[in-house]
């Protein structure tokens, strides 16, 4: 059985949130027949940069790195992963 949430959002970001769900979707992409997979890491390898997990939290909406020694640099590229409750 599903627990069911009060919906505390804003009626703004309900109304981002609606236009959203209504957008219709995106087509997938059209490749050739003969087009060849290749794993993300062929794709990663192709930059200097590597990625970087770090441990954080969420506060508000912001995510704080665990480690206040760690420092980012401006402009930084980051990808959040969250665990579900």
């Amino acid at each position: 059985m599903r627990n069911i949430e009060k919906d505390t959002r804003s009626p703004e970001r309900r109304a981002q949130d609606e236009a959203l769900a209504a957008a219709p979707q995106l087509h997938p992409l059209e490749l050739p027949a003969d087009a060849v997979s290749a794993p993300l890491e062929a794709h990663l390898g192709r930059t200097r940069r590597h990625p970087l997990a770090l441990a954080g939290i969420v506060e508000n909406g912001l995510v704080r790195l665990l480690d206040p020694a760690m420092k980012l640099p401006e402009r930084a590229r980051v990808i959040v992963v969250a665990e579900g409750a």
